[in-house]
């Protein structure tokens, strides 16, 4: 086949309806769940919902005039993926329930071999979807592993343990545990949040629509898009505080300090919650409802740290033991140091895990890797934002991404990649644009930042910007060799400059 395409979430999906319409159809996307929908099929725990506007979090191309709500729960966001699916007709190219073991691209023969559950795929191009919030990061913490209750991560919540009644400890205070710990709050007997660092939480303007905005989203032409650019264009003032300048994060940090003290009365539980870095620096977080259920009677913020979890329990870093029967697991996942990368080995036989321990997570325009030929990335490095829709950022990807597969066969080239020289100048170029970054001098320790002092996950600007920058496939920043003039020139390792400029396209 041409393109193996590996993830069906928002990415893996466009890339699919994207090429289709661009008349490319030798392609055939496999996906480790059964269904389309990637993180929203599989983080299906209680109160899991977006933090952005349903108008501007969903395709340009599928605009939905059905939303119910401005800030869209789990189920709604699933269900719309799967009726985008539908109706572009896109199914029968998916294989489902195909979990990718490794890749391999094999040198002598230009291509890639792709081992799966369900056997071995070759293609000439791969193009991986498989998101950054796909392999859930479990604590490492003495005696997890001997806890005889139930216990699960947030994105693989177990719907058959009933927990009402029960003692159950949440472990993390990130974007999941906000939403669950109200969700449950209520009807569990007892509920400890183990909270290692406070994130800062602002109000979430979150409303039904009525039935004339819907009629108004169905009929009126236009009405849709246009309330889904004013979202856009609010969203985008942030980026001046976030990237440019920390200073305008003020009246956030000042908006999410009054919603602090209206919710939380006792100024003990409020020092706990309070945050000790600059709003931004991590990611913000929207909830009406998290903090009174700290609150409540019922529920406990543990911030001494944990020191083991044993058959029945949690012991704190102070000696305290706490009895609980279920444990919930919010702590996030592998963004920079993803198990996938582990098993995709690039032309000098190194893995994607290998170079990134060495460099970072390091690409091109979050698209393409050095060393890792005819192999395209969505929502690779620094493509991540801290205010705004993923999808706004998949979807001028998917533009760099059909104009690439586009160019190679109308060029008809055997072997591309990205040249080193250009990809190490624009990670010069994007770090030296984080310098200023609330990210970078905030005050906090997160998973935006790399071993090596880099913010390799965000994009440090505005995204009209990216878009421009990934509008068009820019064949020069590549090297490139012809279909007929491979066996002279080969794929492997022999010379640092990789490709032969004379044997290249014209570029």
């Amino acid at each position: 086949m041409n393109t193996l395409i590996i993830g069906s979430g928002f990415a893996g999906l466009g890339a699919a309806i994207k090429l289709a319409q661009a008349g490319i159809t030798d392609y055939v996307v496999v996906e480790r769940g059964n269904d389309v929908g990637g993180t929203w099929r599989d983080n299906s725990y209680p109160g899991a919902a977006c933090d952005v506007p349903s108008h501007l979090y969903s395709y340009s191309f599928a605009l939905n005039p059905e939303w119910t709500r401005s800030f869209s729960t789990q189920p709604e966001i699933y269900k719309y993926i799967q009726s985008v699916a539908n109706r572009h007709k896109v199914l029968d190219k998916h294989i489902f329930g195909c979990d990718v073991l490794s890749a391999h691209w094999d040198n002598d023969r230009a291509h890639w071999k792709v081992s799966t559950t369900k056997g071995e795929f070759v293609a000439k191009i791969v193009v991986s979807a498989v998101g950054a919030l796909c392999e859930p990061a479990l604590p490492d913490i003495k005696g997890i592993d001997g806890f005889k209750g139930e216990i699960f991560h947030s994105s693989r919540w177990n719907h058959d343990a009933d927990l009402t009644g029960k003692r159950v400890a949440v472990i993390g205070t990130g974007a999941s545990a906000i939403q669950i710990v109200p969700a449950i709050g209520k009807k569990v007997s007892q509920l400890d949040v183990y909270q290692r660092t406070a994130p800062w939480i602002l109000p979430r303007a979150d409303r039904e629509y009525t039935k004339i905005e819907h009629l108004a989203f169905q009929y009126l032409p236009g009405f849709q898009k246009l309330c889904r650019t004013g979202i856009y264009w609010m969203r985008e003032t942030q980026v001046v505080g976030l990237a440019k300048a920390p200073i305008f994060m003020k009246p956030l940090q000042f908006a999410a300090e009054r919603h602090l003290k209206a919710q939380i009365k006792d100024k003990a539980l409020r020092k706990k919650v309070t945050p000790n870095f600059q709003i931004g620096c991590k990611r913000m977080l929207i909830s009406n409802n998290y903090f009174p259920t700290l609150a409540q009677d019922n529920v406990d913020l543990v911030t001494e740290g944990i020191e083991e979890v044993t058959a029945t329990g949690i012991v704190s870093k102070t000696g305290t033991t706490r009895e609980i029967d279920a444990i919930v697991v919010a702590t996030g996942f592998h963004v920079t140091d993803s198990p996938t990368f582990a098993g995709i080995f690039g032309k000098d036989g190194r893995s994607l895990a290998e170079v990134f321990e060495d460099t970072g997570m390091q690409g091109y325009k979050g698209a393409a890797v050095a060393n890792f030929p005819n192999m395209f990335f969505l929502v690779g490095p620094n493509t991540g934002l801290g205010h705004s829709s993923m999808v706004f950022m998949i979807e001028s990807q998917l533009n760099y991404l059909v104009d690439a597969i586009a160019t190679i066969d109308k060029y008809d080239i055997g072997t591309i990649e990205v040249r080193s020289d250009k990809q190490e100048k624009y990670n010069k170029d994007l770090q030296a644009a984080m310098s200023k970054s609330v990210w970078n001098n905030g005050g906090c320790a997160s998973w935006y930042m790399d071993k090596h002092g880099n913010n390799t996950t965000l994009w440090p600007g505005f995204t009209f910007q990216f878009r421009n920058a990934t509008k068009h496939f820019d064949l020069a920043a590549y090297r490139s060799v012809a279909t007929s003039d491979l066996g002279a020139v080969g794929t492997g390792t022999t010379s640092q400059i990789d490709l032969d400029d004379e044997k290249a396209v014209a570029q």
